[in-house]
């Protein structure tokens, strides 16, 4: 069985289900899976669907329950919840398509309350990651990899960087359960773990858990997508998103995501109060040097000082472009990086470009309209337009 703990996820699951449990505990959502480039998952599906079937069967051990309870920012109702929790396989469906170009494609769906079935997305798509690589490469060039991550790490390493802090990110699409530890173990002893080191944590809890790193994360764009059907009105909904965080965590967890309408439409809600009472933002599209000098100079004219706040860049990263955004900032604000793919999917392969997002929340469309028009993701041109016309976005 691939996944063998519920802990086998992002952090940033728990704490938006925290606020979900607390501030929406009845709403009802729909996420969808998409793969960007072409990959034959077809022949898979039983597979994937017996170890999502295991996936169902696992609950939270004591152990778990108890790391958890040990965070300042989680909450004991919430341990109680997570106590009695169970994946239910009835709110996941996964199809083989056929004909024309969807040929080899597979579909994805997940339906039903958002409480429980936020915790599906990253257990699948870690599941269907390993389900076609142990098919495709069933000898995988593992000295390859290491060989790889020996560079990255020597990379990190030149004369200048020792300030530089980087992250994993890449539980949902690394190459397989085994090579992802290998991955934090290499890099906890080679890069030396925060803050005496380069390596400042991971995503993954499990493996935060099991190897003493950080759990690093806060939102992810679902969060602020569902807030497009749960707030008073469209145009407010990523103000209310960042006040209902807030008044879930009273400052901690303080990071922002800034690419659900754009950098445009982002920075005009994001007012002083929010330049003041978030720790910093989160770059996932677009040109990051842009965003990065845009924030910056967006701090400043609110009269706040960019070196008290910090920027994390997440967005398809890889070590030079990591040390290339470090050159340009470093000393300008804090900063931080988390590298997904390129740290634990880089084995001489194609990794899968996966991706599973919600598409409607409590029976309505909702979307992101990011600085790279190829994440987005809706199935209503319509809304699409509206979201456009009320955030004051440009068609690409």
């Amino acid at each position: 069985m691939i996944i063998t703990s519920l802990l086998d996820t992002d952090l940033y699951k728990f704490t938006m289900m925290q606020v979900v449990l607390h501030q929406f505990p009845g709403a009802e959502v729909e996420y969808r899976f998409k793969c960007r480039n072409k990959a034959n998952l077809a022949p898979y599906v039983n597979e994937i669907r017996e170890e999502i079937r295991g996936l169902c069967s696992l609950r939270f051990q004591d152990a778990e329950l108890a790391y958890l309870k040990a965070m300042r920012f989680i909450k004991a109702d919430f341990i109680d919840f997570l106590g009695i929790f169970k994946l239910n396989e009835k709110y996941v469906s996964v199809t083989a398509l056929q004909g024309g170009d969807q040929e080899g494609d597979i579909e994805v769906s997940i339906r039903g309350p958002w409480l429980h079935t936020i915790l599906f997305e990253i257990p699948v798509l870690a599941i269907i990651n390993e389900v076609y690589f142990r098919n495709t490469q069933k000898q995988p060039d593992l000295q390859q990899g290491r060989t790889r991550l020996a560079t990255k790490v020597a990379e990190l390493k030149a004369e200048g960087l020792q300030a530089l802090k980087i992250a994993d990110y890449g539980t949902r699409r690394r190459f397989g359960k085994v090579w992802h530890e290998e991955v934090l173990r290499t890099l906890s002893k080679q890069s030396g773990t925060h803050p005496a080191g380069q390596f400042a944590g991971t995503s993954n809890v499990l493996f935060a858990m099991k190897l003493g790193l950080t759990p690093l994360g806060t939102m992810a764009h679902e969060y602020l997508q569902a807030c497009q059907a749960l707030g008073p009105r469209l145009r407010d909904s990523q103000v209310f998103a960042f006040e209902s965080w807030a008044k879930e965590y009273r400052g901690d967890l303080g990071i922002a995501l800034s690419d659900v309408y754009g950098m445009s439409a982002f920075l005009r809600d994001f007012d002083m109060f929010f330049c003041k009472l978030f720790d910093g933002a989160r770059h996932d599209s677009g040109d990051p040097f842009q965003w990065g000098e845009r924030m910056i100079a967006h701090y400043l004219h609110n009269r706040v000082d960019p070196k008290t706040k910090t920027l994390i860049f997440s967005d398809g990263l890889t070590v030079p472009r990591t040390i290339e955004l470090y050159q340009q900032f470093k000393g300008r604000c804090q900063l931080a990086f988390g590298i997904g793919t390129n740290l634990t999917n880089d084995l001489g392969y194609e990794p899968l470009q996966i991706v599973i997002k919600m598409i409607r929340c409590n029976g309505q469309p909702v979307a992101k309209l990011s600085d790279t028009p190829s994440k987005n993701m809706c199935d209503d041109e319509r809304y699409l337009a509206y979201l456009r016309q009320v955030f004051e976005i440009a068609q690409p």
